[in-house]
């Protein structure tokens, strides 16, 4: 037999990105797709890969339901189908050919960094009062901070005032970039003493680059020179001559202003920002990205959908939730902590703010005070403002004795933290100065360690899958110069890092001296549906905390033994993660995210109290369904709907009052037919727990049990 015009449920973990779906293809099972990347060792190659992975998926099946028939008989249709999604299968046919990184392609870490070099000799050479500072390569070019000083007119002797950059200024300036890279000039490195690197910018007059000799510490001093025409302190790397640049795959992009040393006490700077690649045809991949970006950008959307905002008369970077963000937030809250739980994890909860000295013996107050806001007195004692939640975790820790027996202990908790960000840095929920972080330690015994990050890094693949993110790049960093820990202590914690990558097939590039000084770690980037790659999930031992708390148990031969310390977040921060979310999908969020997931149009004042009754009886079971206020015309209705990116919407006249049905429209497809109440809400109710997007496929093959039956 065959069940006609049936509702399948695929499950949402089966795509790779629910806002890129192409095909009903998409619902079947999806080969593991992986890609290596050499890595980068902070400028110079390492033998060490990138891997981007693909997710095993929570199931190689999709779900067929029958428990839904069309009222009306309709041909097949699609209910909730991603299979139209037109603009995101066009961005994923653009992302095939993925662009290279500063991380997988050292080529092009040069090229951009020898672009910088190139842009500074132009500017000075267009307008020749501008002093250099720094310019760095940055994730997609670089960037360089000029300072222009007031000039005096030579002939009236007038003040002339600070040369403040435009776009014609930009086009004067990538003229003069491309006649050096014309001339081909060599590339020229040269080691000299710290007093001789002092004479030559002494003679120069630019004093912002004693200041970055001054902050030099090692010798001897390089510089690099672009022929005989002009240098910069630099310790590399780069192309060998100018011509070796594509002035074609070079743009220079815009001005924003920087204080110099980030001080707002300094004097105000003009950064030239600007992409490079090596071939036009990755600038012109790269341009329609950030087109994309753009359309996706989470501030917009975030105040077109009501989610959130950052009201300036409380504070800048401090983040409001509206009601519609808050219900995004709570589920992806009640999420997080039913799959803490279900791996052995306890929720706790500790203070916003603590006594001073509680920061001191953690170290925060001598090595992050300047991202710590002002102290606060309490009764003649100094209390901080919390900037992180793992000294309170150290404090429960220490609050009864521990035996081996009782390790490990895993304690998660979302805390929300606050750090002083300079005004100048704060961008929409990306870098805010109140924040959650999904924070959580796990103390165990040395030989414990490789299994508990295992299990880390299988309950963030398995946490952020569910959010349609897939494809991952992860890195290994090990011990810097400057580090506390036995060396013992630093090998075991480095080999349990990497047991636990080899352990699970994951390739990762190596970050030689990257670690912190506390620890060894593992960060993971999640690549978003446009090739950007985000900062999310880090996995850190940590040897300072467990010293500096004197955390010990009891070990199964008595003696007291310092335990191992893991730190660990997998979103980063609830904030930051919402952004990357909503930029991710475009704002169009998943049915059992949607902070609205069906709105009710009532076409006459009479159905009305019908479509409270149902939007009643939708919030009992967990529904998010609201009634529209049948002010506007049903067109219009329909429209606001669509644009606030409702996935389900119910046309309710007098039929449906009169059969006890709902006439439902998907965002997507338009009109899909009529439905029982009660069979539409247990379906959305199943879709909902389950996190799955239901569609109609047609005809669906009988199950084999019903064969064999």
């Amino acid at each position: 037999m065959k069940l006609g015009g049936s509702i399948v449920m695929a499950s949402f973990l089966s795509t790779s990105s629910w806002c890129r779906w192409s095909s009903a293809s998409a619902f079947l099972p999806a080969a593991t797709r992986t890609a290596t990347r050499t890595a980068a060792r902070r400028g110079a190659a390492t033998a060490g890969v990138d891997q981007i992975l693909g997710r095993p998926r929570a199931s190689t099946e999709s779900i067929h339901r029958a428990a839904l028939r069309p009222s009306s008989s309709p041909s097949a249709f699609r209910l909730f189908s991603t299979a139209v999604a037109k603009e995101p299968a066009a961005v994923e046919e653009e992302e095939e050919e993925e662009l290279p990184t500063n991380e997988n392609d050292e080529d092009l870490l040069k090229l951009r960094h020898t672009s910088a070099h190139v842009m500074a000799m132009a500017v000075q050479q267009t307008f020749p009062e501008a002093q250099v500072t720094i310019g760095p390569w940055i994730d997609n070019g670089f960037y360089y901070d000029f300072y222009f000083p007031e000039t005096t007119d030579p002939e009236s002797g007038e003040v002339v005032p600070s040369r403040k950059l435009t776009d014609q200024d930009l086009k004067r300036v990538k003229k003069a970039m491309d006649k050096i890279i014309s001339k081909n000039y060599p590339i020229l490195r040269e080691e000299v003493s710290r007093e001789e690197a002092r004479r030559r910018i002494t003679e120069l007059g630019e004093p912002f680059k004693l200041e970055i000799l001054d902050s030099i510490k090692t010798e001897p001093i390089t510089i690099y020179s672009i022929g005989e025409e002009w240098w910069d302190l630099c310790a590399g790397p780069h192309v060998e001559s100018t011509g070796k640049l594509p002035k074609k795959a070079i743009a220079l992009q815009s001005v924003a202003g920087a204080y110099w040393r980030g001080d707002e006490n300094r004097e105000m700077l003009q950064r030239i920002y600007a992409t490079a690649w090596k071939d036009p045809k990755q600038l012109k991949a790269y341009k329609k990205r950030m087109e994309e970006a753009k359309k996706r950008d989470h501030r917009v959307l975030g105040k077109k959908l009501d989610l959130f905002s950052i009201q300036e008369d409380a504070g800048g970077g401090l983040v409001f939730w509206h009601p519609k963000g808050s219900r995004v937030r709570s589920k992806i809250e009640e999420f997080w902590k039913e799959q803490h739980v279900a791996q052995g994890y306890d929720i706790v909860y500790t203070p916003h703010i603590a006594n001073l000295d509680l920061w001191k013996t953690s170290g925060h107050f001598d090595f992050y005070a300047e991202g710590m806001f002002d102290q606060m007195d309490v009764e003649n004692e100094v209390y901080q403002i919390r900037p992180m939640n793992c000294p309170f975790h150290c404090l429960m820790f220490k609050d009864d004795i521990r035996s081996y027996r009782d390790l490990p202990l895993r304690w998660a908790e979302l805390g929300t933290v606050y750090r002083y960000e300079r005004s100048g840095t704060l961008h929409g929920l990306m870098r805010v100065r109140g924040f959650t972080q999904d924070d959580a330690h796990v103390f165990c015994l040395p030989e414990q360690l490789q299994d508990e990050i295992v299990d880390v890094l299988k309950l963030a693949q398995s946490i952020l899958s569910r959010f349609g993110f897939d494809k991952y790049e992860l890195m290994l960093s090990t011990r810097p110069d400057k580090s506390v820990g036995s060396d013992q202590i630093w090998d075991d914690a480095t080999k349990a890092l990497v047991g636990a990558l080899d352990e699970l097939g994951w390739s990762y590039g190596v970050d030689e001296g990257g670690g912190a000084f506390y620890g060894p770690k593992i960060d993971l980037k999640i690549k978003d549906a446009i090739g950007r790659t985000w900062q999310c999930s880090t996995v850190q031992c940590d040897f300072n905390l467990p010293d500096r708390f004197d955390l010990e148990y009891v070990s199964a031969e008595g003696t007291r033994e310092r335990p191992i310390m893991v730190h660990r977040a997998l979103f980063g921060s609830l904030e930051r993660f919402f952004g990357i979310l909503v930029e991710n999908c475009a704002g169009e969020l998943p049915f059992w995210l949607a902070p609205v997931q069906m709105r009710l149009l009532p076409v006459t004042d009479a159905v009305y109290d019908y479509c409270k009754d149902v939007a009643a009886k939708a919030r009992k079971l967990g529904l998010r369904v609201e009634v529209d206020r049948g002010s506007e015309r049903l067109a219009k209705q329909i429209r606001n709907a669509e644009q606030g990116r409702i996935p389900v919407m119910s046309v309710v006249g007098m039929k449906e009052l009169e059969e006890g049905t709902l006439a439902v429209r998907s965002r997507k497809l338009g009109d899909l037919g009529s439905f029982s109440v009660d069979d539409l809400l247990a379906e959305l109710k199943q879709c909902d727990d389950d996190a799955v997007e239901m569609t109609t496929m047609g005809d669906v093959p009988e199950k084999e049990e019903e064969k064999s039956a």
